[in-house]
């Protein structure tokens, strides 16, 4: 997986105490139990972290770290 994924996991380890089995690039954030609230602190830190905004609609509970390090990779590139 790309050095954006690492990050993802590294900011969700911070923010969410997800066990660390459960983090995979195919895990959705509602498998990993991820509420709103931390949904808001992760796009935070995306931006702060990452140089990208994500919007708080676009972190559904559906998406997957794979998908959302794809979206953040695809935005970086574009800047």
């Amino acid at each position: 997986m790309s050095t954006t994924y690492d990050q993802l996991v590294e900011i969700l380890a911070r923010l969410h105490d997800a066990p660390a089995g459960r983090i995979s690039p195919e895990a959705t954030f509602a498998e990993l139990d991820v509420d709103s609230l931390t949904m808001v602190e992760i796009s935070i830190r995306i931006e702060r972290d990452l140089g990208v905004a994500v919007g708080d609609d676009e972190l559904r509970p559906d998406l997957t770290l794979g998908d959302l390090a794809g979206l953040v990779d695809a935005r970086q590139a574009a800047v």
